[in-house]
């Protein structure tokens, strides 16, 4: 066996990168004290095989380790694009902000390290890096480490032992940051004393109302709209805030359409947002409680369906342009999206993925329906197109050189940074030019979990080679170096967003996860406290603190030089 995986190749590659991610996987299903690190034992994994002499070419493992941080950033950027600036408006914000905190506090205490021992600078970026687990961070620290030196005439050969030692400190910090950061998340649920499961139906509560679906019903008893058309309120008084998705007169419910005549005493069933509930009030008049079963009377042609959005030519449409109502007699009350509600509102632009809550007649709904697909079975085929050529974009994108007058080398975004912002671009944007960006959960789930074990495998094979021999020379006190650098900007950060900010738990993971780029975290905090919520926070943070971690390596090594 021996022999066959050191004559190299692919055979012996594949061979070696299975058996790290397999045997990782399967430790991670074990629990101690009710904790399991999940995927993290495929670093883990990576690193003890690599010590005892599974290797890979390095060329071949870089590949690996880029191709799948690119496969687990672009499968997040896709999966949060849709409701990524709606969650950007809210409070992303103040997120960005501690971030920019976080990598400040991170540089601050990497520096002060460096001044209180007499360690490297350089030295110092590799554990800031490792400890963070910023990949192109590191990259970009030895490509300027490399440039400068040679630019201003020093000695190359001294520049390529430091650009070593460099990334041997990336390699012993790197692990020892992960489960720093890790440890820190857990001690923080104990210090907030966090139930999830309160935590997750505040957050699901919370949501329902800032989610735009909000069902009321009122009686018109406002004078000013007697005897006017529907469609001349909405125009008027409150633009398209709402929709009257039926109406009671003299005990039978009709589905309004535009022209309906309103007259006092009619009682209409309306879908608003908390925001202009009150407007809906005064529009109309008092409200009463919503009993769906007067709505739903014995012999009413009115029924209620959710329908999928499957046909692709529907994608970049508006509801305005499809014009449901006057064609089909059918109204659609709201939108349901990424796990996200959205009110109805008539310039919602549609999008393969997406399920319609309507109310017509069953034979204005079955026409909707063959216009809009309405074949849930068909999503689960993935659609494979748009996501290489977003890959494609996002490398173009990621290797862009950002250049600023007062350093001497352009900054880059890296791989992974223009792979998620093309991501969430094309899952925001796509619809709106017609590009089906639609994969199903389970498809991207499936490519999210691929990509994170190729990275953490590859990482781990990488640094195993060296990793006990960096330890036994002296790297040991890289340990605690690498500890205080993830662990207490993380600490003051997370304080100030639980008790200044008042973010709940599970946003404040995605916060630190995303303000360190740490992947494993992601994947630790989704896994283990059983929500999505992380992903979104950490994708909301995480372009703006790539590039910031990419410009505080190259600076620390412009002051090192």
């Amino acid at each position: 066996m021996m022999e066959f995986i050191s004559q190299g190749g692919t055979a012996g590659a594949i061979l070696i990168l299975a058996l790290v991610v397999a045997t990782g996987l399967w430790l991670g299903r074990f629990k101690v004290a009710g904790i399991s690190l999940g995927s993290t034992w495929v670093l883990f994994m990576g690193i003890i095989l690599s010590h005892f002499g599974f290797r890979i070419d390095a060329t071949m493992l870089s590949f690996i380790k880029d191709f799948g941080l690119i496969l687990f950033v672009f499968a997040i950027g896709l999966q949060v694009g849709p409701g990524f600036f709606h969650s950007f408006r809210k409070d992303g914000m103040g997120m960005n902000i501690l971030a920019v905190v976080t990598v400040l506090l991170t540089v601050g205490v990497t520096y002060a390290i460096h001044l209180i021992t007499g360690e490297s600078l350089a030295v110092m970026t590799g554990v800031m890096s490792g400890a963070v687990t910023n990949t192109p961070g590191l990259g970009a620290a030895q490509q300027a480490l490399s440039d400068v030196t040679v630019a201003l005439g020093g000695d190359a050969v001294q520049a390529a032992e430091e650009s070593s030692r460099l990334a041997s400190a990336y390699a012993v910090a790197y692990p020892f940051g992960v489960l720093g950061a890790m440890i820190l998340v857990l001690s923080l649920k104990g210090l907030f004393r966090v139930d999830i499961e309160k935590e997750k139906a505040k957050i699901a509560e919370q949501n329902k109302k800032d989610g735009n679906v909000l069902r009321i019903a009122c009686k018109v008893e406002n004078p000013a709209i007697f005897g006017k058309r529907l469609a001349s309120i909405s125009e008027e008084k409150m633009g398209e805030h709402f929709v009257v998705s039926r109406v009671m007169r003299a005990s039978q419910v009709s589905m309004p359409d535009p022209d309906w005549i309103l007259a006092e005493g009619d009682q209409l069933l309306i879908v608003t947002d908390l925001a202009h509930r009150d407007m809906v009030r005064i529009i109309f008049g008092e409200e009463f409680d919503v009993d769906m079963n007067s709505w739903q009377q014995p012999g009413s042609k009115l029924t209620s369906r959710r329908l999928s959005i499957t046909q692709s030519a529907i994608t970049g449409k508006s509801l305005r342009k499809l014009d449901i109502r006057r064609k089909y007699g059918v109204t659609v009350t709201r939108i349901l999206r990424a796990g996200i509600e959205l009110q109805a509102e008539p310039d919602v632009i549609l999008q393969v993925g997406d399920s319609i809550q309507v109310v017509g007649t069953e034979e204005g709904i079955q026409g909707l329906a063959k216009l809009i697909g309405n074949r849930p079975e068909s999503l689960s085929k993935p659609n494979l197109v748009p996501i290489f050529f977003g890959i494609a974009l996002g490398v173009v994108v990621g290797t862009l050189p950002i250049r600023f007058p007062s350093m001497p080398q352009p900054l880059r975004l890296g791989l992974a940074g223009g792979a998620l912002i093309v991501a969430i671009l094309l899952g925001h944007f796509g619809p709106k030019f017609r590009i089906t960006t639609y994969t199903a959960l389970s498809a991207n789930l499936m490519i999210r979990e691929i990509g994170l074990s190729l990275f953490m495998a590859a990482v781990g094979l990488s640094a195993g080679e060296t990793f006990v021999s960096s330890l036994t020379s002296g790297g040991f006190i890289w340990i605690p170096y690498a500890l205080a650098i993830v662990m207490i900007p993380l600490a003051i950060v997370a304080l100030i967003a639980k008790f200044a900010m008042k973010m709940d738990f599970l946003r404040i993971c995605g916060l630190l996860a995303g303000s360190t780029t740490d992947v494993v975290l992601l994947s630790f905090s989704e896994q283990y406290f059983g929500s999505n919520r992380v992903a979104v926070n950490y994708a909301t943070v995480y372009p703006l603190t790539m590039f910031l971690r990419v410009v505080a390596a190259q600076v620390m090594i412009m002051l090192y030089l």
